[in-house]
């Protein structure tokens, strides 16, 4: 009896040990979801330096540290890093359990204390400390007046939505929404965020354009916010879109925009077409300029005055007469086209054969061609 009852408390200490652990309540689960920061000192001055080390952060993470004036660990860094002192900043690894160890030199910051230890990481998960330091020497002024505005925090669901039409492919600007979530970490109500989106190409530095979204966020609400990009016509390539609030970026979208093929198709259009039209127009002028012959039109003048000619060329006619067995003395007088009412066969002889040596032709003498100017005669009857 005495062992049954010394194992119970302890199976019910185990019991709501695990139990606590599967709810998340227990002590070290709530101290692992939420990293620390520690300081050697709380002041220092220019030319000195300080210790930092931090615990439950998570293990291998890389980390920015910086020294920031114009902030508290209750508002953060309300200027966003252009009130830290950035070009005295280190990075630092935590190791397999979360902690590190870092020396980080005192530097004043560009805007006057209250000052902060600022640690953040710089890769995935987002997470941020601010430790509470003074700078000795450093002017103090007073923090500006609370906005009533709260803290906005990304959360997830980043994406550009939306797709290129037939337009774009011929040169169009490019346009895409860019969605995203925020959550209110603050104590107050978010009212009319004011976001800058920015657009950037290669190696250059991003165009940024300031957004304001109209609506309120709930402390500890969350709200899914879309915002227009637009970049310029005939852009193309790999584009970074960049969301920044308060002077921090919050997330970064990648865009790969395609060629507009259309324009380059365009171009090899006009440079076939124009030509072809200064041709003709200048085949034209030409044949409007050019003398033309009198007596023919059209473009085979010279045939149709060849055909003219030939025409117009006199037609010689000779008649031949039958063969006589024993052939006389040839007739005294003129010749004659027709005798003793014998009818000959009447050709055309071209004019560069004589009546006695045409093709075909009879003896000579029995073949007379009349002149030009003769009349034809008739045999008697």
């Amino acid at each position: 009896m005495n062992r049954r009852s010394a194992r119970a408390p302890r199976l019910l200490t185990v019991l709501v040990l695990a139990a606590a652990l599967l709810a998340g309540t227990a002590p070290w689960a709530a101290a692992a979801d939420k990293p620390t920061v520690t300081l050697s000192k709380s002041q220092a001055g220019t030319g000195g330096s300080i210790t930092v080390k931090g615990a439950d952060w998570r293990p291998k993470a890389l980390l920015m540290l910086l020294i920031c004036g114009q902030s508290s660990p209750q508002r953060g860094v309300i200027g966003g890093t252009n009130s830290c002192a950035n070009a005295d900043g280190l990075a630092v690894t935590t190791d397999a359990h979360g902690t590190f160890r870092k020396k980080l030199p005192v530097a004043e910051p560009p805007k006057a204390c209250p000052c902060v230890v600022h640690v953040a990481t710089v890769m995935g998960e987002k997470a941020a400390v601010d430790a509470a330091f003074t700078v000795a020497g450093h002017p103090v002024k007073p923090l500006p007046a609370a906005s009533g505005n709260g803290r906005l925090a990304m959360v997830t669901d980043t994406r550009l939505d939306g797709s290129s039409g037939l337009l774009t492919w011929f040169g169009a600007p490019p346009a895409r929404t860019f969605t995203f979530t925020v959550g209110n970490v603050g104590s107050t109500p978010v009212k009319n965020p004011v976001f800058h989106v920015g657009t950037s190409h290669g190696v250059f530095a991003p165009e940024w354009e300031e957004q304001q979204w109209r609506g309120t966020i709930a402390p500890g609400r969350k709200a899914q916010i879309k915002l227009p990009v637009e970049l310029t016509a005939g852009a193309s390539g790999s584009y970074l879109v960049s969301l920044k609030y308060e002077g921090k970026v919050l997330a970064e979208q990648p865009w790969g925009v395609g060629r507009p093929w259309g324009v380059t198709l365009f171009w090899i259009l006009l440079c076939v077409v124009v030509p072809a039209a200064v041709f003709r127009i200048g085949m034209a002028v030409v044949d409007r300029l050019r003398p033309r012959d009198r007596y023919a039109t059209g473009r085979h003048r010279g045939s149709q005055r060849l055909a003219e000619l030939t025409v117009r060329l006199p037609k010689l006619t000779f008649t031949q007469r039958p063969r006589d067995p024993d052939p006389g003395p040839a007739p005294s007088g003129p010749p004659s086209g027709r005798t003793n009412g014998d009818t000959g066969a009447s050709t055309t002889t071209l004019p560069w054969f004589t009546p006695d040596t045409g093709p075909g032709g009879p003896a000579a003498g029995q073949l007379s061609a009349p002149p030009d100017n003769s009349q034809t005669t008739k045999g008697h009857s």
